[in-house]
């Protein structure tokens, strides 16, 4: 688990990018409908930064061509995004939030 930030640190309607390594693509934590939600920071549609964009409910709107992700799913709702963005696990000990990065999937030859 990686520590993202104390909870206090994270208003609602806010996100947060979290940068781990050169090899693993940023993350954009979001605290939204009272819950907190961790989703790959690069729209799935062009490169843009997610944790940038307008939340609103569970939905993140992309700031640069309003594709809209559900944060729980990761799950496009609009073009022109077709592809979703990959979820990461979120959780609160002792009022610090944490992320578990998901595994990356090997590319299919």
């Amino acid at each position: 688990m990686i520590p993202v930030c104390r909870i206090e640190d994270l208003p609602e309607g806010e996100s947060v990018r979290i940068e781990i390594d050169a090899t693993t693509p940023a993350i954009a934590v979001f605290h939204a409908e009272g819950g907190y939600y961790a989703v790959d920071d690069t729209c799935s549609h062009q490169d843009a930064s997610l944790s940038e964009g307008w939340v609103e409910g569970c939905f993140v709107e992309c700031p640069l061509h309003a594709a809209l992700f559900d944060l729980r799913t990761g799950a496009p709702t609009c073009l022109p995004a077709r592809r979703p963005v990959r979820t990461h696990e979120v959780s609160v000990l002792d009022g610090m939030i944490h992320v578990r990065p998901a595994v990356r999937e090997e590319a299919v030859a």
